[in-house]
C-alpha cells in the first residue's frame, strides 16, 4: 500500500503566528483568546493547559488580561471594547484577512459588498464588521443566484467581491462567473489564501489518482470540510478529527492500494503524525502495511544551530516557506531571508531554489521551525569580517541603514559600523547619500566577543586615490587633456580632481572672458575637460587651462571686423586718460581722451558713461599684444568742415597708456 502525506497539510501562516503570539503574551501575563484561537479541539485544550483561556466576547474578560485576537480577525467594535475596558490587545488577524479589512473599508456607501463565505464564520464577522457599504453574504453562487432572483437588481451598481481567505476555489471561480452575468460595474478582489489555493489544488490532485482520501482536522473548521468536499468529488473520503477516530472508517479505506492525507489549515503537525501511526490498523488479511519508512520521513528532527538544505517551496510578501525534508512547516520571515529592509521576497527567490539555512527555533507541538539565511551567512560571514582585520583585506559592502553616528554596511551577511567620520563624507554632508550604494572599505577594529566590527571607507579611498597619484604622475606631460571634476573654488581660480591629484585653474585661464569670480564660470561638481599648462613635480602641483583655442575672442574678430570698420561698442570702464568699450566679449578697445570729441576734453566722464553705447571707427587691432583702439572724433571728423582745426593731442605719455584686453 502506498501513503502520501500532501506537503501543504498542516497549519498555515496564520495560525502558526497567533499561536507564536498567544503563547508570548502568556509568558508575560494573564491571557486569553476571543472565541477559540483556531478551530481545532486538541489544539484549544493545549493552550488550555498552559494557562490560555476562551472567552466568547471583549466584556469577559478578566481586568487586566490580555486578549489575543484570532487570525480571523474581529469588527472595530471588539477594539473599542478592549481599549474601553484597559484590557491589552494582541492582535493576531492574519494580514491576508486584515487587507479584506482594508477593502470593504474603503468600499464606498453607494457600492455593495459581495461577500463569498459561511455568514456564521468569525472571519465573515469580522468582514462585516469593517464595511462601510451595505453587504451581502452567500455560501455559493447557487445562494447568491437565489437571493437576486427575489429582487431587482440595478446592474450599474458598484459591486465589490470578495471572498473569506479560506473559501472554496471551484466556487469562488463560478461566483465570478456569475457576478460577470449580473453586474457591469464588478471589481473583484483576489482574497482567497494563497496557501488555501495551494493545499486545495494539491488535495485535488491526490484525490484524483489515489484509491482513497484521509482529510486530518476540526469538523467545525471550514478549510477543512471544504477540503474533504472537494476530495469526496474524486474518491472515497473520510475526515477525522484525531488518529483514534480512523478505526471507524476501517471499511472505506480497506483495500485501497493508494491512500493521500491531508490536513486542514488549523491542525497541528502532531495530530498528522499521530494519524500515520496509527494507520496501521487498517491492515488488510491479506497483507501487512509497513509504515516505518514513511513516518521516520514524516517525523525526521531538526534541531536548533543546525544548517540544513531546503527548497523554497511557497513566496509570501513576510515570508517563505520552504521544505527542509521534515514535516514541520518550515518557514524563512523575510528578515532572516535579508538584512535589507526594502528588499521585497520574489526579488531574492523563486520557487525550487535550494538554499542553505540555520534552523533558529523549532516548535514540534505545532510541528513548525522557522529557519535562517542571514544567520547562517552571518556565521560565515563573520569570520570573515573578522580576518579581515587582521589581513587588512577591502571589504564590499552595501550601506543598509543611517544611526547616529555613521552607518552600518551589510557584507557576507554581517552589519559593519562605518564612523561618519571614515565615509569619506564631509562633516556638514548627508549620509543618506550613501543608502543602499555600494561601498569598499577596510576593518579597523573588530571584538569578538560582541560580534562587532568597526570599518573605514576613507581608507580605502585615500589609498585608491594614492595609487591613481602615482600613476598621475608617472604619465602626466604638457599639453596632455584631462577630464576631471571641480573640487572647490577660490577667489583665485578653480581646483579640479584628475583623480588622485588636484590641478589648478587660475582665473585668466578659466575663460577668455573678463570675470571676478571662477564662480561665473564653473560650480563645485561639474565634469570639466582641461589641458595641462604647467608642472611643478618638486611640490607636485599641476597647472591647468580650461578655456579653449577656439573660444580665443582676438582669432573671433579677425572673422568679423578690420581696422576702419565702424562698430556699436558698450563703454565698460572710464579711466583718466580714457574708456574702455567692449566691441566682442573678450576684446576692450581703448578710446583715448583725445579721441572722444572734436573739441578738448577735460573730464572723460563729462562725455561718457559706463554701460553707455556709442559708435566708433577701429583704428587699431593688434593681434600679437592684444590690444584695440578706437575713436569716435574720427567719425565727426568726417562730418566736420574742411578749415576747422585738428584738435590739440594728448601728451605723449598718456597715449602709452596700457590697454585691457
Amino acid at each position: 500500500m502506498k501513503i502520501t502525506v500532501a506537503r501543504t497539510a498542516g497549519p498555515c501562516f496564520g495560525v502558526q503566528r497567533a499561536l507564536e503570539l498567544a503563547q508570548q503574551s502568556a509568558a508575560l501575563g494573564p491571557t486569553c483568546t476571543l472565541g477559540e484561537l483556531i478551530h481545532n479541539r486538541q489544539a484549544v485544550q493545549q493552550l488550555a493547559e498552559s494557562g490560555i483561556t476562551v472567552i466568547a466576547s471583549p466584556e469577559e474578560a478578566p481586568a487586566g488580561a490580555a486578549v489575543v485576537l484570532r487570525s480571523h480577525g474581529a469588527g472595530p467594535e471588539v477594539y473599542r471594547t478592549l481599549a474601553h475596558r484597559g484590557n491589552p490587545c494582541v492582535d493576531a488577524t492574519c494580514p491576508f484577512v486584515r487587507r479584506i479589512h482594508r477593502i470593504v473599508a474603503e468600499a464606498p456607501t453607494e457600492a455593495v459588498v459581495w461577500i463569498a463565505g459561511r455568514r456564521d464564520h468569525p472571519e465573515v464577522q469580522g468582514i462585516l464588521g469593517h464595511c462601510s457599504a451595505p453587504a451581502r453574504v452567500f455560501a455559493d453562487a447557487a445562494e447568491l443566484e437565489n437571493d437576486l432572483s427575489g429582487e431587482p437588481f440595478p446592474v450599474q451598481t458598484p459591486v465589490f467581491l470578495v471572498g473569506q481567505t479560506t473559501f472554496s476555489l471551484s466556487e469562488w471561480e463560478k461566483i465570478i462567473i456569475f457576478a460577470k452575468k449580473v453586474c457591469t460595474n464588478l471589481k473583484v478582489f483576489d482574497t482567497i489564501c494563497r496557501a488555501t489555493i495551494e493545499r486545495q489544488s494539491e488535495a485535488k490532485r491526490l484525490a484524483q489518482t489515489a484509491d482513497a482520501m484521509v482529510v486530518v482536522g476540526g469538523f467545525h473548521s471550514a478549510n477543512t470540510t471544504a477540503l474533504a468536499a472537494l476530495c469526496g468529488r474524486y474518491c472515497p473520503t473520510v475526515q477525522v478529527e484525531t488518529a483514534d477516530q480512523l478505526e471507524r472508517h476501517r471499511e472505506t479505506l480497506r483495500g485501497a492500494r493508494f491512500i493521500g492525507i491531508t490536513a486542514g489549515a488549523s491542525t497541528p503537525a502532531c495530530i498528522i503524525k499521530e494519524v500515520l501511526n496509527s494507520m496501521s490498523v487498517l491492515e488488510n488479511n491479506t497483507e501487512e502495511m509497513n509504515f516505518g519508512e514513511l513516518l521516520d520521513q514524516y517525523s525526521k528532527s531538526i534541531h536548533n544551530g543546525e544548517k540544513v538544505t531546503a527548497v523554497v517551496t511557497g513566496i509570501k510578501p513576510t515570508e517563505i516557506s520552504v521544505d527542509a525534508g521534515t514535516k514541520h512547516a518550515c518557514y524563512v520571515p523575510l528578515d532572516q531571508l535579508t538584512s535589507d529592509p526594502g528588499a521585497k521576497p520574489e526579488d531574492i527567490v523563486k520557487v525550487g531554489d535550494e538554499l542553505e539555512l540555520m534552523v533558529v527555533r523549532v516548535n514540534d507541538v505545532e510541528g513548525t521551525a522557522m529557519l535562517s539565511k542571514t544567520r547562517l551567512d552571518a556565521a560565515a560571514g563573520f569570520e570573515k569580517v573578522m580576518n579581515a582585520g587582521e589581513t587588512g583585506e577591502v571589504l564590499t559592502g552595501v550601506v543598509t541603514e543611517v544611526i547616529k553616528g555613521g552607518v552600518l554596511v551589510l557584507t557576507n551577511g554581517v552589519k559593519v559600523f562605518i564612523p561618519a567620520s571614515q565615509t569619506g563624507v564631509p562633516r556638514d554632508g548627508d549620509l543618506n547619500t550613501l543608502l543602499r550604494k555600494e561601498v569598499s572599505f577596510k576593518i579597523l577594529e573588530t571584538n569578538r566577543q560582541r560580534r562587532r566590527a568597526v570599518g573605514s571607507i576613507s581608507v580605502v579611498a585615500r589609498e585608491a586615490r594614492k595609487e591613481q597619484a602615482k600613476k598621475f604622475w608617472e604619465e602626466v606631460e604638457v599639453g596632455k587633456v584631462y577630464t576631471g571634476k571641480v573640487k572647490s573654488l577660490t577667489n583665485f581660480g578653480a581646483f579640479v580632481d584628475l583623480g588622485g591629484v588636484d590641478g589648478r585653474i587660475g582665473l585668466t585661464d578659466l575663460t577668455w572672458l573678463r570675470v571676478k569670480n571662477p564662480s561665473e564660470v564653473v560650480s563645485i561638481g561639474d565634469t570639466v575637460e582641461v589641458t595641462v599648462k604647467d608642472i611643478d613635480r618638486e611640490n607636485n602641483r599641476v597647472s591647468l587651462i580650461y578655456k579653449k583655442t577656439e573660444d580665443n575672442p582676438w582669432e573671433k574678430i579677425k572673422t568679423m571686423y578690420k581696422v576702419g570698420d565702424v562698430v556699436t561698442v558698450k563703454i565698460m570702464s572710464i579711466t583718466t586718460f580714457g574708456a574702455f568699450a567692449q566691441i566682442i566679449p573678450g576684446i576692450d578697445g581703448l578710446i583715448h581722451i583725445s579721441q572722444i570729441a572734436r573739441e578738448r576734453v577735460e573730464k572723460v566722464a563729462d562725455k561718457l558713461s559706463v554701460g553707455q553705447e556709442v559708435e566708433a571707427k577701429i583704428t587699431e587691432l593688434d593681434y600679437d599684444r592684444h590690444r584695440a583702439s578706437l575713436s569716435i572724433k574720427a567719425l565727426l571728423a568726417e562730418e566736420a568742415p574742411a578749415e576747422e582745426a585738428p584738435a590739440e593731442e594728448a601728451p605723449a605719455e598718456e597715449t602709452e597708456a596700457p590697454v585691457e584686453e
